[in-house]
């Protein structure tokens, strides 16, 4: 079964590690908890960058250490919403993904925020927010957001609309010097 979006998708170009982290932090503002983001992208694109800035965004103490779960699987982060930032890079079957009880993180009250998301059966969920990271040359990255159902549709019209109110700001500001 192939899964098709609903909506388009939408990209941005990051030109570093602090622009992507801020892209997470904005996504972030958006997230209610029970939220599925699943992460893709090459070794080094990103991903857990991404996901240090969501932790910001949702309030996790700056103290607390954000990385990939590539050895552990599972690193729960607590903010104004839980974070179960998982990594299937390294889960070989279906059932070492049972065996990670993996249904409690995708429909718990959290963010489950998935790396090496297309690792992922395609039956276990329908409704998700995908974010693709590739290499744009350099320290650059190409984001692209793709919603699956309509919670997502709603929130990547609101991360387009922070965009826009972004980059009207920067004109304006640009303008009045």
């Amino acid at each position: 079964m192939e899964i098709t979006p609903e909506m388009g998708s939408w990209s941005v170009l990051s030109s570093s590690q602090r622009r992507t982290r801020n892209w997470g932090h904005k996504l972030a503002q958006l997230l209610e908890g029970g939220e599925i983001i699943g992460l893709s992208g090459e070794l080094g694109t990103g991903k857990t960058c991404f996901v240090r800035g969501v932790a910001e965004g949702l309030g996790v103490d700056q103290d607390a250490w954000i990385r990939s779960p590539t050895f552990t699987l599972i690193n729960e982060y607590h903010g104004r919403l839980p974070i179960y930032h998982i990594d299937l890079y390294r889960v070989s079957g279906r059932a070492d993904q049972e065996g990670l009880n993996l249904r409690e993180y995708l429909y718990g009250d959290g963010v489950c925020m998935v790396e090496w998301f297309e690792y992922l059966p395609v039956e276990e969920t329908e409704d998700f927010l995908r974010v693709s990271l590739v290499h744009s040359g350099g320290n650059r990255r190409r984001l692209t957001f793709t919603a699956f159902g309509g919670r997502y549709e709603r929130i990547l019209r609101s991360l387009k609309l922070q965009q826009f109110k972004s980059s009207k700001t920067t004109r304006s500001f640009s303008a009045s010097l």
